[in-house]
C-alpha cells in the first residue's frame, strides 16, 4: 500500500496510474483531498491574477489576508490525503484482528478515525467555498471561470465526502451518532451546493 506522502510525490500521470490499480490506496479519500488542494490552488490563482491591479487596489489587505488562508489551506487538504491512508491502514490492521472486545473497540476507533477525514475535507471545502463567495466581487473579470471552477472542486470535494460518511457509518456502533453524522455530511453537502451557486449567480454578468 501506498503511504500518503509516497503520493504526494507523485507525477499527475503516477497518481492518476495508481489510483487505477488494483489496490484500495489511493482512493476516493485520497483523491477527495488532491481535489480540494487543487480547488484552493484555482481559487489562489484567482486571487494572484487579481491583486496588485489598480481596480482592486483597495482590496489589497484582503488579498494578503486570504492569500495567507488559502496557502494554509492547500496544505491541509494534502495532508488529508496521507491522513485517509493512515485511516484505511488502521482499519486494515484492526480487522485482521482475532474476534475479541479488543477488536470491536479497535474497529470502532478505525471507523471514527476513517470518517473524521472526510468530515474535514467537508469543513475545509465549506470554508474554501465561503472566501470564494466574498472574493466574487473582487475579481478580475478574466479570472471568474477558475475562480467558479475552484467553487465546482469544492463542491465535488465536499461530495466525495459525504460519499466516505455514507460508506462508513453503517460501522458505527453508536446508532444515534450514526444519524447525527449522517445528516450533519448531507447538511455540508447542501450547503457546498448552495454556496456554489450563489457564486456562479455572482459572476453571471461576466461568465454569462
Amino acid at each position: 500500500m501506498t503511504d500518503g506522502t509516497e503520493m504526494l510525490s507523485m507525477s499527475v500521470r503516477e497518481f492518476a496510474a495508481a489510483t487505477a490499480a488494483k489496490r484500495p490506496t489511493p482512493g476516493g479519500g485520497s483523491v477527495a483531498g488532491v481535489v480540494g488542494s487543487l480547488g484552493v490552488g484555482l481559487g489562489e490563482m484567482a486571487l494572484n491574477f487579481t491583486k496588485g491591479k489598480k481596480k482592486f487596489a483597495e482590496h489589497e489587505e484582503y488579498y494578503a489576508h486570504l492569500g495567507g488562508r488559502w496557502a494554509k489551506a492547500r496544505e491541509m487538504f494534502q495532508q488529508l490525503v496521507c491522513d485517509d491512508v493512515a485511516a484505511f491502514a488502521n482499519y486494515q490492521e484492526a480487522s485482521r484482528m482475532d474476534d475479541s472486545p479488543e477488536k470491536d473497540e479497535a474497529m470502532q476507533v478505525a471507523i471514527a478515525a476513517a470518517i473524521a477525514v472526510p468530515r474535514e475535507a467537508a469543513k475545509l471545502s465549506l470554508a474554501l467555498l465561503a472566501d470564494l463567495r466574498e472574493l466574487a466581487d473582487k475579481c478580475s473579470k478574466w479570472l471568474v471561470s477558475d475562480l467558479v471552477a475552484s467553487a465546482a472542486l469544492a463542491e465535488a470535494t465536499c461530495r466525495l465526502s459525504d460519499y466516505n460518511v455514507r460508506i462508513n457509518v453503517p460501522s458505527v456502533s453508536d446508532a444515534a451518532a450514526a444519524a447525527d453524522l449522517r445528516t450533519a455530511s448531507a447538511d455540508d453537502l447542501a450547503r457546498s451546493v448552495a454556496l456554489r451557486e450563489q457564486i456562479e449567480a455572482a459572476v453571471k454578468d461576466a461568465l454569462p
